[in-house]
């Protein structure tokens, strides 16, 4: 998704304020597997993912790594309180796919936050909406079954098990790799032949 239509269907932005605001933004083509932030560094921009896939992760006492979320297209990504504090990121940031990327600075949103009433708006509606996606995320870990936590990923990202490795996936589940298989299994066997 582009991200001047992604930006319309939050606010209606005219066209001089789409103009001026994507002109802030700066179109990066990554490579899979590459990090664009690590554990330990401050994240300099907020990103847009016009194509690609990417997670942000961390590395527990064992060096094991674990995915806290993905991102899709459509989608910005950042490691948030990195960003927004200017403080070092606890978490890595990793493509998972080739990626363009649209990013911008800590500097120039806030320019745009401050001349355009509708870009603070647009902020305060998508920091509502990691915020409640994270609290849920969070709920999904401490209170659902396993078969549960993989249909909430699957209605956040519904075609991340065909585009990201199964480690990944269940770590982000908080589950082993062995009971992602079981559970995948089980719900290819309960789909009718012609959806298979």
């Amino acid at each position: 998704m582009k991200l001047s239509i992604f930006l319309q269907t939050v606010i209606p932005f005219t066209e001089d304020e789409l103009s001026e605001i994507t002109s802030c933004f700066e179109k990066q083509s990554i490579s899979k597997n590459e990090m664009i932030v690590r554990e330990g560094q401050i994240c300099q921009k907020l990103y847009f993912i016009e194509h690609g896939i990417g997670r942000s992760f961390y590395l527990n006492k064992d060096g094991k790594e674990i995915t806290q979320w993905f991102f899709a297209e459509g989608k910005f990504m950042t490691s948030l309180e990195s960003f927004f504090q200017q403080s070092p990121s606890l978490y890595y940031l990793e493509m998972l796919d080739d990626s363009i990327l649209y990013s911008i600075s800590r500097s120039k949103l806030d320019m745009l936050f401050t001349k355009f009433h509708n870009m603070e708006k647009f902020g305060r509606l998508l920091s509502t909406e990691m915020l409640t996606k994270a609290i849920s995320k969070l709920s999904a870990v401490q209170f659902q079954t396993a078969k549960e936590r993989y249909d909430y990923m699957l209605s956040e990202f519904p075609n991340i098990s065909y585009r990201v490795p199964l480690g990944s996936i269940a770590s982000y589940l908080g589950m082993t790799q062995e009971t992602l298989s079981r559970i995948r299994r089980s719900d290819h066997q309960k789909k009718p032949d012609f959806l298979i």
